[in-house]
Parts: structure tokens; sequence; C-alpha cells
């Protein structure tokens, strides 16, 4: 039976666009039949014959009102206005009355006659259809009761304590006279049950503890006004403790500079006297002169008598003149004030027995590249609310710079914003309540010289699959040495060389400063990196090889002296890193060869390409030191390019963001 009542709901709901009055739009409601067969809506029948009769009038007169004062159905078209005016269209001489009118279902002319709409029958049939319709459409929609046997009846009323409907003899019988249940809060039929009842109660209750809430009120506010004079106690306090501080440097200060001055004079007069010794030794001065005045002497005891004194002035002032040596020395390198560890002891000033630990940050886990990675560890790291991280930039030419501060959650935080090539000073502090730790040592991390260039391996360019093995990110690749080379062993003689397998990245560079890193893998036999230009890259890409030719490739990184030769010939720009060194290429134009040219392998390693000035550098990550640098033909579009021969792996450096920090936490 259910099965049939809905095939009856689906079959009605099909027809539904035919029980709608074409004049109302509107389900008939009393349809009656015109002459045309089309049925509609008693109602809209009268209506709209009294407004083609009032619209015939407004047309037919010179002094017609625009408005009606009635409310009607909207006015009909000007095409049915204009057949009411043309001949054809019937009234009555006697009354104004229109028994005229067009169909809305059809558009043709439908005449009443002389008994007007009582002439029309009522379409009975339609009229049951439509109520059939209505019963469907309510029960569709309706609320059945919730604790009826089937089939339930229509609900009647909803509980809003229980959050059920119920017709009325369910409810009678589930809310019985005399019970708590008597009590409930009733509405109508609705889906909607809102924990009214708990929300009342939770309401009353607070309405009931409106006494307590204003104690409770006024206690905060004494609270506050008592935080408030111990914070400015606190202030006083500290001030104190500052100023005594102060006077200390003061008395130091004024102790240390008063040995300077007294050490400065001394050296001074020092300087000054033995200047006037020697301002005598100059002719017609001091000595000289009056040696020259007792040469004049003509008595001979007496010349004999001054001479013996002069003679031994004389003898000393030479002996001076011979081995000159300052009288004092200028430097006060034993006058330098040693503050180190009093300035560090100013810089973990803090309250007293504070009881939060200070957090250390881990050198080995921080990093920075196009963001900087601080980690840090806590010994008491559940005793901790929060933390707080600051940096700065370190710029030593200029005034110092402020702290920049972020507060922290966890025990690392992401900084971005940084500016390229610049020394910031990173340090952090820890927070319980409202008591902080002193502030950790400070790391000093190196930003990379540009901003960093983000791009990945290009799999289609020159990329070997049989020697090559890319990963799915195509930010890693590995070179292994498998069957190919085997086979191609047969042809091996004395002087065969193997051949490099490159790869380039799939983005490239037009202008400006760009700065790129990665890892090569410690056990990699050879591996090469750099630049790449476009059109050598092409010729290199167009040019068939033969790849067991044994000579084909110069750039093998076993015959130094051919490879330092066709530098400029080969299709890249690169340097040599294998078997844990990095090896710095030779120059053949340059004198300034480093003393070392190899060096051990950084764990990171960064490229630095100036494309506007043709300059390409190689940095080791962990000091953001340049290794190497020359001059590069950027003319043409530049790659990224790397070159592996026998087992190895490259690892492109991943950007350190947000995603990047969960994922570390998770590791």
């Amino acid at each position: 039976m259910e099965g049939d009542g809905s095939e009856t709901l689906v079959t009605i709901k099909n027809i539904e666009r035919e029980l709608i009055c074409p004049a109302c739009k509107e389900l008939f409601t009393h349809p009656l039949i015109l002459p045309c067969q089309h049925s509609i809506c008693h109602k809209c029948v009268k209506e709209l014959l009294l407004t083609l009769d009032d619209s015939f009038n407004d047309v037919g007169s010179d002094n017609s009102n625009q408005s009606s004062p009635r409310l009607r159905l909207p006015s009909p078209s000007m095409d049915k206005i204009d057949r009411i005016s043309r001949p054809g269209w019937k009234r009555s001489s006697l009354t104004p009355r229109t028994t005229t009118f067009p169909c809305p279902g059809c558009e043709h002319d439908v005449d009443l006659g002389e008994r007007g709409i009582n002439g029309l029958f009522r379409n009975f049939t339609l009229e049951t259809i439509v109520e059939r319709y209505r019963q469907a459409a309510r029960a569709a929609t309706a609320i059945m009761c919730d604790l009826c046997k089937p089939p339930p009846q229509e609900s009647t009323k909803s509980c809003m304590d229980c959050s059920a409907s119920y017709c009325n003899e369910c409810f009678k019988i589930y809310h019985p006279w005399g019970t708590v249940k008597a009590q409930h809060e009733y509405v109508g039929p609705t889906t909607n049950f809102r924990p009214k009842e708990k929300l009342s109660k939770d309401i009353d209750y607070l309405i009931g503890k409106e006494s307590q809430v204003k104690s409770q009120i006024s206690e905060l506010n004494l609270l506050m006004k008592e935080t408030e004079c111990n914070g400015e106690r606190a202030k006083e306090e500290a001030i104190t403790h500052f100023e005594k501080l102060y006077e200390i440097l003061e008395e130091r200060k004024s102790s240390v500079l008063k040995a300077i001055d007294a050490s400065k004079k001394l050296r001074l007069d020092k300087f000054q006297t033995q200047v006037e010794e020697y301002q005598g030794l100059l002719e017609n001065n001091g000595l000289v002169g009056y040696a020259q005045e007792v040469l004049k002497e003509t008595d001979q005891s007496c010349f004999v008598q001054t001479a013996k004194q002069l003679h031994l002035r004389i003898q000393k002032a030479t002996e001076s003149l011979k081995s000159f040596r300052p009288a004092a020395q200028t430097s006060f390198e034993d006058y330098v004030v040693n503050t180190s560890k009093q300035t560090e002891l100013l810089g973990e000033l803090s309250f007293f027995s504070s009881g939060v630990d200070v957090p250390e940050i881990n050198e080995e886990q921080s990093k920075v590249y196009n963001n900087a990675l601080i980690n840090w560890h806590h010994p008491e790291k559940d005793k901790a609310d929060s933390y707080v991280l600051e940096y700065r930039k370190v710029n030593r030419d200029e005034e110092m710079l402020s702290w920049n501060e972020i507060e922290v959650c966890g025990t690392s935080k992401v900084v971005s914003d940084l500016e390229s090539n610049c020394n910031y000073a990173f340090r952090v502090r820890a927070y319980k309540g409202s008591i902080c730790s002193p502030c950790s040592r400070e790391l000093i991390l190196h930003t990379p010289p540009a901003p960093v260039f983000s791009f990945l391996f290009d799999e289609k360019c020159g990329y070997n699959n049989e020697r090559l093995l890319l990963n799915l990110k195509r930010d890693r690749v590995e070179s292994r040495a498998g069957f190919n080379l085997l086979l191609a062993a047969e042809r091996i003689q004395v002087g065969y060389y193997t051949s490099l397998d490159y790869i380039i990245g799939d983005v490239g560079i037009t202008k400006g400063k760009h700065f790129w890193a990665f890892r090569v893998e410690p056990y990699s036999y050879l591996v090469k990196v750099g630049v790449a230009s476009s059109d050598k890259l092409q010729e290199w890409l167009h040019s068939p090889r033969d790849a067991v030719s044994p000579r084909y490739e110069q750039d093998s990184g076993h015959d130094s002296g051919s490879e330092d030769a066709c530098f400029d010939s080969q299709p890249f720009t690169l340097v040599t890193i294998g078997m844990k060194k990095f090896f710095i290429p030779k120059s053949a134009t340059s004198a300034n060869e480093p003393e070392n040219r190899v060096l051990p392998m950084p764990t990171s390693i960064g490229i630095f390409l100036d494309y506007d000035k043709g300059r390409v550098a190689f940095y080791d990550m962990d000091h953001m030191k340049c290794l190497y640098e020359r001059q590069v033909d950027c003319s043409h579009t530049m790659y990224p390019a790397f070159a592996l021969m026998g087992s190895g792996g490259i690892q492109l450096e991943e950007p350190i963001t947000a995603k990047y920090l969960e994922y570390q936490e998770d590791m």
C-alpha cells in the first residue's frame, strides 16, 4: 500500500503544471470551463472582466484617471486593450460591463454572452484532482507522530522537553495529567527541538546568583587596584636597583678615567722633557749654544773648569742621539676595560629566583634558507606556558637595532621576511605565567646572498632515464651504475672515459640575483654542479655523440688537464664534487689561485647567480661562506645544471615553510 501511495504522489507531482491557473499562476480554486475548453479560477474571471472593463473606460474616456483606487490584477497589456477598441468587441448598451476577453491560456477571444459568468460550468473533475494534490503535498511535508504504531498519524503537537512529536491520542498517553510530563512545554508540530528547558534553568540560576556576581565583581575591582599598586611598587624597586648599578658604573667609570688621565699626563711630561733635551742639541739652542759660548772663553783655567762638565753632558747627549728611544709608550692597551663577564651577567639579568630555566637554541637543527628555522629545547619544557623568540639584524656600522618579538607555543618557529645577505641574531626566553626566564645565548645566522630560486629537476630535457632515477616530487635524483654500463664495458680500452649524465632545472633565469641550495650524498663518486646556458644546452642536446667514445667526455673529472683546458667549451659551468671532497677548478686567466684546491665537501652547497653582472659563486651553506666564484656568459637563459657519474645522489634543499616545520615535528 505504501508503494501505491508513493506512485500516486509521484504521478500527481508530474501533472502539477496542469493544475495551475494561467491567470493567477496558483492552484485552481473553483475552476470554471471557458468556451475554448480551458479552465480558469472563478475569482480570476471576475477580476479579469473588472480589469478589462476599467481599461476600456480608461481608453475611451478623454479624462481617464491613470491610477485606480482598488486593488486588482495587473493591468492588461496594450495589445489586449487594443482588442477592446477594435470592432467585434461586444458591450451592453445599458451597462459598461465587458463580456468578451482573451483567454489567458490560448489568447483567443472568449464571449460569455448574455449570461456572463453564470453561463460557465464548474470543472469538478479538475477541482477534485487539485484537492487530492493539496492533500498529497500536505502529507509529504507533514510531521508524523513518533510514537504511533504503523501507519503513523499526522502529529498535532511537539514536546520540547521530550524532543518528539505526537498525535492527540499519543500525547495524552505519554503526558498524563497529574505527572511531571504534563508540565512539559509543547508547541505546534516541528523538527527544530532546541534545549530551551536547560537554557531557561541556566538563566534562572544566573538571575538567582546576581548578588554573588556583584560581590565577585567588587572583589575583582579591588584585585585590579591592588595589582596596579603592586606593579608600580615593583617598578620603583626595579628602578632603585638599576640606579644602584648606575652609581657603581659611574664610580668605576670615574676611577678608570682618572687612571687613564694620570698615565697620559705622566707620559706627556716625559715626552715634553725629552723634546726639550733634543731641542738643546740644535744649533744656537740649549746645550749647543752654551758650548759655543764656552769655546769663546780666553781664560784657560776657567775654560778647563767648565769644559770638563760640558764634555760629559755633550757625550751623554751624543749617546742618546745614537740610540734614540721614546721616553714613554703611546699605547694604552693595558687600560682597555674588560667588560665581557659583566656584559654576560647583565644580559642574564632577570627577576630573583624566577623558577624558569633558560631555554637553549639548538644550533644543529636551526638553519636559514628562504626563511629561518629556529629550534630550541628547554630542560623544563612542560613547565613553560609559552616562549618569546627575539631576533634582530646585526649591523656593526649602524646603531643597535631593536629586537623583534614573536610569541611561540612550541619549541620551534619559522621566521620570514628576512633581508638577503645579512646577519641576524636570535634568542629565546621562556614564560611561566607572568614570570619569564633570562634570554638564551644568541645564535647568529647569515642569510643567503640573494632570494631563493625555486625549481625542480626537468624530466624531459636531456634526462637519461636508463641511468638516472628521479623521485615523484622531482626534487631528488640518483645515478646508479647498472646493466647498460656493464654491457658497454665490453668495448672499454685503455684511456676510456665514462660519460656524465646531465639533468637541469625546469625553470630558467633571465635577470636578477638568485640562490639555490642542495645536498650531495656522501657516497657520491662524482657529481658536477653549476649553471647551463640555453644556447650551448640546445647545441649539445642536438649533437649526436657516441656514449662509449674513449675521448668523448672531456669533463669527466679524471683528466684535470683536459678539463681545465676545455672548461669554456663545455655546455655547462660546473665545479666537481665527489668522494666527500669539493674541488676548486683551475683558471687559465686568473693568477690568484687558492693554495688548497681540494676542500672537505660541505653538508649543503649553495649556488649564487648574478645574471646581470655575469657572476656565479659556490657557497658552503653551513657557514654561508663563498668557496669559489667566476665569470659566466649570461647572454641567454641560464638553468641550474647537474651531472652525475657512477653512484651518486643529489637532493634539492626544501624551502622552509610552516608545512616544513610540521613535517620536522612529525619526524
